[in-house]
C-alpha cells in the first residue's frame, strides 16, 4: 500500500466535478464493515456493528451516530476548561437522521438484530459538505457488510443556478443557490428527500428532485460494483415475522373482535391494540410465542386499517384529498412578543415568537469554523401530547430534527438583519399531536412572527400528503393522521409560501417512490397549501405595524471605524458609562455598525444621540450647549461633546481684561459655545456664543447668531415604532 492510500482497496468516480473515493481495508479490525470515504479534503470514517437480536424491542434497533471532531478541521475547542467534545450539535444530529431515513427502509421486515453505523469525520474542508459524504460511506459499509440490507443507493446534493440542477455545490455557490436539496435513491426508486428553498415553483423543483435521482442511481451503481468486489456474503438472520400459516390462526382467534373495531374506528380513531394482543396471546403464546403473536396481530390491524382506507373509508371519515377543520387564533399569551395556536384536527400546536438584541445570536463552534444564527426554532413535543408519560429532559433527536425542518421553513421570509435587527428566537410547544405536528408547528410560527410585528416576505403554510401502495396502484392521502401515517407507505411534507416552497422532508416505508408519486404528491400540496394560507389570512393577513410593546428596542448607527475607539474610550469607559446611563445594551462591529438596544424608547434614543456627538466631526462655526469642566488661568475648558473638551482662552471670555476666568464663569455652569477654530493637532479652541452675565460680549472670531439653536442629533435606524421606518 502506498505511503498516501488510506485503505488496501480503492474505488473512485467523478460527482460534481470532484472525485468521490471509497477505501477499504487496513482499518477498523473489528468491525462487521468499515470505509474511509473521501471527497475533495473532506474524509469520513463509516463503521457498521451488528449485536444480537432483540426481538423483544418490537421494531429494527438501528442506530446511526454522526460522530464530529474539531480536529477534522484543525481547531481545538474554544472553552478554557472543557476541550474534549461533548453531546452532539444539531447538526450532527440532522446528518445522522437523515442518514438513517434513507437506509432504514431498506432492511427486511422482521429483522431485529442491532445494528449501529458510526460515521466519524476525520478531515473537513469548506467545500465538500460531510453530508454527502456521510452518506456514500453508509451506503457503502452496509453494502459490503454482512448485513441483509437491501441497498444500494446513492445521494448527493443539488443545487440550483440560473434554472439548472448541478451536484453537490461548494458553499460559495449554496449562497446564489434557490435551492438546498438532498436526494438519496436506489434500483426501486427515491427513498429520501429533504430540503431547504427559497420558494422554488413546484415544477423546479421537481426538476432537481428527477437530476437528484439520475445522479443517485449512477453513485448507487458504483456502491453495487464494489459490494461485488469485496462483499461479504449476507447474513440470513431468522426472521421473527409471521408467516402465511401463522397470521391465518391469529386472524381466527381475533377475526370478530378486530372487524368489531374496525367498525368503530371511523368514531373512536384509537388504533390500541393490547386488549387484542393478550386474546390471541392467551390461545396461541405457548405454540407460536408472544413476539410471534404480538406481530402477528399488529399486521393484521395494519392490513384492515390499510383496506378499509384503500376502500375510501379513511379512520375521521374524511375524502382523500380533504383537510382536516383548521381553527388559529392570535395574541393569546399576556407578556410574550408575538403567540399564536393553530389547530388542524386533533393535531394542535402554541408557537410563541421572542425577539431579542443582535448580541443574543446563537454561536455555533464546528470543525468547519465558528458561525451565528439570528433566527432559532426549537420545537417540544412532551408526551402529554399524546396522552402518554413521559420524561423531561434534553431534546430528542427527532425533535431537534422536527424543529430544524419548520426553521428551514421560515427562514427564507425571514428578514434580512440590516432591515431588522433583532435576533429571534420561535418555540413551538405541541399540545395534541395526531399527525404532522411540524407541518402545524410551520403555521404557528408565521401566524406567532407576524403578530410579534416581524415582518416577514410572505406568510408560510405546511402539509403532509400520504400514500398508500397495493402493488403497482397507489392513492394518496391529504393531511395525514397520526393512524394512517403509521399504517401508510409515506409521510411527504411540504411548506412553502404562495409563490413557492420553502422546505421538504419526505420518510417513506417502502423501498422507493417512482417519479409519478413525487410529482402527485407535490401537486396535492401545493394546491392544500394555498387553503390552509386562505385561513391563515382570516386570522391575521400581514405582520402588525407595531412590533410588541414588550420586545427591546433597538436602533442601528453606522459610524466610521476609526471613530469606534472614541465611542469604546480608554479601557471601555466611555461605552460602560454610557450603557449604565441609557440602561442599554450597545455593541459594535468591526466595520462600526452600532446596535443599540434597550428597553426604553427614550434610554435608546438618548445613548444614540449621545454616540452621534461622539463620532461627530466638528467644523468651525458650529453651535453646542457644554458643560464648563475645568478652569484654568489662560482659560476654561468647556466639554461641548460628551468626552470631548474644547478651550475658550481668557481673551475671548471678555473684550474686556478678565483678570481670573473664575470671574467669569463657574464649574458645571452651562454655556453655548461656538467653535471658533481647529489646530492642526485636532485642538479645539471655542469661544461663548453669548455674552456671560455682567460682560460684553466679544467681538473676535466666528459669527454671533443670538437665535441660533444648539445642534442636534438624530441620524440613525430606528425600530420602535415599524421596522421598515427610517427617521
Amino acid at each position: 500500500m502506498k505511503s498516501n492510500q488510506i485503505g488496501k482497496e480503492m474505488f473512485s468516480i467523478d460527482i460534481g466535478g470532484r472525485t468521490l473515493t471509497i477505501a477499504s481495508g487496513g482499518f477498523a479490525f473489528h468491525s462487521d464493515a468499515a470505509v474511509i470515504a473521501r471527497y475533495g479534503e473532506t474524509m469520513i470514517l463509516a463503521t457498521v456493528v451488528r449485536g444480537k437480536s432483540r426481538e423483544d424491542l418490537g421494531y429494527f434497533p438501528l442506530q446511526v451516530e454522526y460522530i464530529e471532531r474539531l480536529y477534522a478541521g484543525g481547531r481545538i475547542k474554544g472553552s478554557r476548561w472543557v476541550k474534549r467534545e461533548g453531546r452532539p450539535s444539531d447538526e450532527a444530529v440532522l446528518i445522522a437522521r437523515l442518514v438513517d431515513r434513507s437506509v432504514r427502509p431498506l432492511f427486511p421486515k422482521g429483522f431485529y438484530d442491532e445494528v449501529q453505523v458510526a460515521l466519524t469525520l476525520l478531515s473537513v474542508d469548506l467545500k465538500s459538505d460531510p453530508l454527502f459524504v456521510a452518506l456514500m460511506a453508509t451506503s457503502a459499509a452496509l453494502q459490503i457488510s454482512s448485513l441483509p440490507w437491501q441497498g444500494p443507493i446513492g445521494g448527493l446534493q443539488v443545487g440550483w443556478r440560473d434554472g439548472q440542477p448541478f451536484a453537490n455545490p461548494v458553499e460559495t455557490e449554496q449562497k446564489f443557490s434557490d435551492l438546498d436539496l438532498t436526494v438519496a435513491a436506489g434500483k426501486e426508486g427515491i427513498v429520501m428527500i429533504e430540503a431547504g428553498a427559497r420558494e422554488v415553483k413546484e415544477e423546479d423543483f421537481y426538476r432537481a428532485v428527477l437530476f437528484g435521482k439520475k445522479e443517485s442511481l449512477r453513485l448507487a451503481e458504483f456502491v453495487a460494483k464494489i459490494g461485488d468486489k469485496i462483499g461479504r456474503k449476507k447474513y440470513n438472520s431468522p426472521s421473527s415475522y409471521p408467516n402465511e400459516e401463522e397470521l391465518k390462526k391469529v386472524e381466527k382467534v381475533i377475526g370478530k373482535e378486530m372487524r368489531q373495531r374496525i367498525s368503530k374506528l371511523l368514531s373512536t380513531e384509537s388504533d390500541d391494540l393490547s386488549e387484542l394482543i393478550e386474546i390471541a396471546k392467551g390461545e396461541l403464546a405457548e405454540e407460536m410465542g408472544g413476539l410471534r403473536v404480538t406481530l402477528a396481530v399488529e399486521k393484521l390491524w395494519k392490513q384492515a386499517v390499510r383496506d378499509m382506507i384503500w376502500k375510501g373509508h379513511r379512520p375521521d371519515g374524511r375524502a382523500d384529498d380533504e383537510i382536516r377543520p383548521i381553527s388559529a387564533k392570535v395574541g393569546v399569551l399576556t407578556r410574550t412578543h408575538g403567540s399564536a395556536v393553530f389547530t388542524r384536527g386533533k393535531t394542535q400546536v402554541l408557537t410563541v415568537a421572542t425577539l431579542g438584541a443582535p448580541s443574543l445570536k446563537q454561536l455555533i463552534e464546528s470543525a468547519e469554523g465558528e458561525e451565528s444564527k439570528r433566527y432559532i426554532h426549537h420545537y417540544s413535543m412532551p408526551g402529554y401530547a399524546s396522552g402518554e408519560l413521559s420524561r423531561f429532559g434534553s431534546p430528542k433527536r427527532r425533535e431537534i430534527g422536527h424543529g430544524a425542518l419548520a426553521e428551514r421553513a421560515l427562514e427564507p421570509v425571514i428578514p434580512s438583519e440590516d432591515k431588522f435587527p433583532y435576533t429571534i428566537r420561535v418555540v413551538s410547544e405541541v399540545l395534541s399531536s395526531n399527525g404532522s405536528t411540524s407541518m402545524a408547528s410551520v403555521c404557528g410560527s408565521t401566524l406567532s412572527l407576524m403578530d410579534a410585528g416581524v415582518p416577514i416576505k410572505s406568510p408560510v403554510a405546511g402539509i403532509s400528503v400520504g400514500l398508500l401502495t397495493k402493488g403497482k396502484d397507489f392513492k394518496f392521502l391529504l393531511d395525514i393522521a397520526g393512524i394512517e401515517d403509521f399504517n401508510g407507505d409515506m409521510d411527504f411534507k411540504v411548506a412553502g409560501t404562495n409563490e413557492g416552497i420553502t422546505a421538504v422532508q419526505v420518510d417513506i416505508k417502502t423501498h422507493g417512490l417512482s417519479d409519478e408519486v413525487v410529482k402527485g404528491a407535490l401537486d396535492r400540496a401545493q394546491k392544500a397549501r394555498g387553503k390552509i394560507l386562505a385561513i391563515m389570512a382570516e386570522t391575521i393577513a400581514k405582520p402588525r405595524a407595531k412590533i410588541s410593546q414588550l420586545a427591546p428596542k433597538i436602533a442601528l448607527l453606522h459610524i466610521a471605524p476609526a471613530k469606534i475607539g472614541e465611542v469604546i474610550g480608554p479601557g471601555g469607559r466611555v461605552i460602560r458609562k454610557m450603557s449604565e446611563e441609557t440602561d442599554c445594551e450597545i455593541n459594535i462591529e468591526d466595520d462600526g455598525t452600532v446596535t443599540v438596544s434597550g428597553l426604553s424608547h427614550e434610554g435608546v434614543k438618548k445613548a444614540i444621540e449621545e454616540i452621534e456627538a461622539l463620532t461627530h466631526e466638528v467644523k468651525p462655526g458650529e453651535v453646542f450647549e457644554g458643560v464648563v469642566n475645568r478652569i484654568q488661568p489662560f482659560g476654561v475648558f468647556v466639554e461641548f461633546l460628551p468626552g470631548k473638551d474644547g478651550l475658550i482662552h481668557i481673551s475671548d471670555l471678555s473684550e474686556g481684561f478678565v483678570k481670573d476666568p473664575a470671574d467669569v464663569v463657574k464649574p458645571g455652569q452651562n454655556i453655548k459655545v461656538v467653535v471658533k477654530q481647529i489646530d492642526d493637532m485636532g485642538r479645539v479652541n471655542l469661544r461663548p456664543e453669548m455674552p456671560f452675565p455682567g460682560q460684553p460680549h466679544p467681538s473676535s472670531g466666528g459669527d454671533y447668531r443670538r437665535d441660533r439653536p444648539p445642534r442636534k442629533f438624530s441620524n440613525f435606524h430606528s425600530h420602535f415604532d415599524h421596522p421598515r421606518k427610517r427617521r
